[in-house]
């Protein structure tokens, strides 16, 4: 399989996805959620894979949707699937474990895509945010439900709504992330967790996953995000926050 925006290999039943876009901090646009729907799916139903880790290229894991590919966005068909929806097709229905291997920065939809994963080991330099109330839009990938069932309520509101970066300690604390290694370890003590659940029953992995997942149905919840997004995303305060991004000063929100 040949891919412009990942990289893919599989060794001992695990196979390795990384997101390949190091110059753009491996920000989403719809190639890289179609390519990533591919070689997941395709691999879901590969006895050859048994575990799935995502990886990050570079200094970064993800910096979330790209901004620049806007344009292709406002050019596809009314009917056709956005960026959260195609990424959030990607991963949902997917039988065999994912651990996300997080370095550097996970921003926006590069935090929302980890908690589409089952596992997310972090190294030190990982660094979290959820920008999406100060750039005027709604959180998405399903964050909405994971959030709240994984922080808690309370901790859940204050990083959305004050859009704050927090480190990996604090990730770890919160329960954000289930580890918090050394950089230079990531990968090793990712590909150790990868390889032990590799060694399991694959069946019983599985249907554990499905066992654990049963009462997580977030579809409601995600086709209230989509709503959300569409409306906030007509704001001016929404592209103002685009605009302010890009000229990189304050923006002015007015509330329409």
């Amino acid at each position: 399989m040949g891919f412009n925006t990942l990289l893919e290999s599989t060794d001992n039943f695990v196979t390795n996805i990384t997101l390949n876009r190091p110059e753009r901090l491996n920000a989403l646009n719809f190639e890289m959620a179609n390519e990533l729907y591919e070689v997941l799916h395709e691999k879901d139903q590969d006895d050859a894979t048994r575990v799935f880790v995502i990886h990050g290229e570079g200094r970064g894991f993800c910096a979330g949707a790209d901004l620049a590919d806007r344009g292709v966005a406002e050019g596809r068909a009314a009917n056709a699937p956005t960026l959260a929806e195609r990424m959030h097709q990607a991963f949902v229905d997917i039988e065999k474990p994912l651990i996300a291997a997080i370095n550097g920065v996970a921003v926006g939809g590069g935090c929302t895509l980890t908690l589409l994963c089952d596992i997310r080991i972090a190294a030190e330099s990982a660094r979290f945010q959820l920008p999406f109330t100060k750039l005027g839009i709604s959180a998405e990938l399903g964050s909405t439900y994971m959030l709240p069932r994984i922080l808690g309520m309370g901790k859940a509101m204050e990083l959305v709504l004050t859009a704050k970066m927090i480190g990996a300690a604090e990730a770890l604390d919160i329960n954000l992330v289930n580890q918090v290694v050394a950089d230079d370890e990531l990968d090793t003590v990712t590909h150790e967790m990868a390889t032990l659940i590799a060694g399991l029953p694959p069946k019983s992995v599985r249907m554990n996953k499905a066992g654990l997942k049963l009462g997580a149905d977030m579809q409601g919840q995600f086709r209230y995000e989509n709503m959300a997004l569409s409306v906030l995303g007509q704001t001016e305060d929404a592209r103002e926050a685009a605009l302010a991004f890009r000229e990189k000063r304050d923006p002015v929100f007015t509330g329409r």
